[in-house]
């Protein structure tokens, strides 16, 4: 492993860090070799109700009906759930954050928009009585025609009661950069280079599924026993959505098996809590494996078109981007991820003329949301991979290209804020070097301060 190479920027350090290149430990380690690791499953209530989804079995359907006559006579169940039970039946998952609007319902009222949406919930003495309960309701169903391509998205008929098949963005249908004059920029270059990238969405397939398990108690409160990513974050929207005083609820956390990102919606908790009050019974809610692949919050598919000007000795003098981020069928935290996404076009990359054009489409898709550097992880796949067919286009090394149009410090960035300890070319030229790769003079002389070499 690679030490960290503190002979860069010495006069800049303020603290003597060392862990980038060491190894080590984790605090939780010795916990989960050992077994002695508590997760939320590990706590468990007599008196236990289980709690099962009745899911839409469409991509896009209208409600028509709802009978759940025969899953009440299984043995066992105690309950069924529907949206008329939801004191507040939207989800407020960037409500908190001033990001609106409320679009997805706790347990749909007239129409599902996804396969695998909540429906009803089911609560019984075991989780095999209410999986089989869940079995017996029947949906009556409208089908209507399903839309799972971002383009046809843009154009086709809103699939929601209210808007448009895309987030509005301060009265836009998209996040926008303008920066230069990028058509001036496409007439001056040497050539014109344009391609297109596609991601499909990416499951982050935690070991421990997502759930949880809220327990009445005595004094009026609800604790919610939860792997959660986002403790207050959760606290705060099952308030809203359960409407009672924060100080009702009690999360416990801390410990999860898996998340990337995959836990911070807020899906699980409120409706076991709703069983719980409404039951006086404690209420376990946990995604099965097939749940947590299908209908858990993965990682946008994105599609990207870049087009560049680029001269002859490798300078790109305009980006244009058009970006487009499949939300499936909610915003959850794809609208916070588009503008991500938007800001960081077009890449590390001083380029005088930029164009930016990021979409935030709904599809009858599963709802995507956070996962690892989303916004952003796509975006430089496309990118980087932009930059690697522009060097084979010129027969120019990648790195050097690279080096060429890296930012410096004192350069303006698209999105108009001042770069400032960027060390990009160093750490390119240091790659260089432990690759065993021999950059040319004038790359290796280069550094962040100046564009000289």
């Amino acid at each position: 492993m690679e030490k960290i190479d503190t002979s860069f920027f010495a006069k800049e350090r303020e603290a003597e860090l060392s862990v980038v290149g060491e190894s080590v430990q984790r605090a939780d380690a010795r916990g989960h070799v050992t077994g002695r690791t508590q997760f939320y499953e590990d706590v468990t209530f007599p008196n236990t109700l289980h709690l099962k989804m009745v899911r839409s079995t469409r991509h896009h359907a209208l409600i028509k009906g709802i009978d759940t006559e025969a899953a009440m006579k299984v043995p066992g169940v105690v309950r069924i759930l529907t949206h008329k039970d939801v004191p507040n039946n939207w989800y407020t998952i960037l409500k908190l954050i001033g990001v609106g609007p409320d679009d997805e319902p706790v347990l749909p009222e007239d129409r599902v928009l996804f396969m695998g949406e909540q429906i009803c919930a089911v609560l019984a003495e075991t989780p095999q009585a209410a999986l089989e309960a869940a079995r017996r309701v029947v949906v009556d169903y409208e089908d209507l025609a399903p839309v799972f391509d971002v383009e046809e998205a843009m154009t086709s008929t809103p699939f929601k009661k209210d808007g448009t098949n895309y987030f509005v963005y301060e009265g836009h249908n998209c996040r926008r950069i303008r920066f230069g004059d990028v058509d001036k920029g496409f007439a001056e270059a040497d050539h014109v280079i344009e391609h297109r990238y596609d991601s499909s969405p990416i499951e982050h397939a935690p070991t421990e599924t997502t759930g949880c398990t809220a327990k009445p108690e005595g004094n009026g409160r609800i604790t919610i026993y939860s792997n959660t990513q986002a403790l207050y974050f959760t606290l705060d929207n099952m308030a809203l959505i359960l409407g009672v005083p924060f100080n009702k609820l009690r999360l416990v956390g801390g410990t999860v098996g898996g998340g990337f990102g995959g836990k911070v919606d807020v899906i699980v908790e409120p409706i076991a809590a709703l069983g719980a009050m409404l039951t006086n019974r404690p209420v376990k809610y946990a995604y099965s494996r097939a749940e947590e692949m299908q209908v858990s919050s993965p990682r946008a598919a994105e599609r990207i078109y870049i087009k560049d000007g680029v001269m002859k000795d490798g300078r790109i003098v305009a980006r244009k981007i058009t970006l487009y981020v499949d939300a499936g069928a909610y915003c959850r935290h794809s609208t916070y991820g588009t503008t991500k996404a938007a800001a960081h076009m077009p890449g590390p990359y001083t380029i005088p003329n930029v164009h930016v054009d990021a979409y935030c489409v709904y599809t009858n898709r599963t709802p995507s949301s956070a996962m690892r550097g989303f916004g952003v992880t796509i975006g430089d796949f496309a990118l980087e991979s932009q930059m690697d067919q522009i060097a084979r286009f010129l027969d120019m090394d990648p790195m050097e290209l690279r080096l060429l149009n890296a930012y410096r410090d004192g350069d303006m960035k698209a999105h108009r804020k001042k770069v400032d300890g960027a060390a990009l070319v160093e750490v390119i030229q240091a790659a260089a070097r432990q690759t065993g790769k021999q950059l040319a003079p004038r790359f290796a002389k280069m550094s962040s301060m100046t564009r000289e070499g």
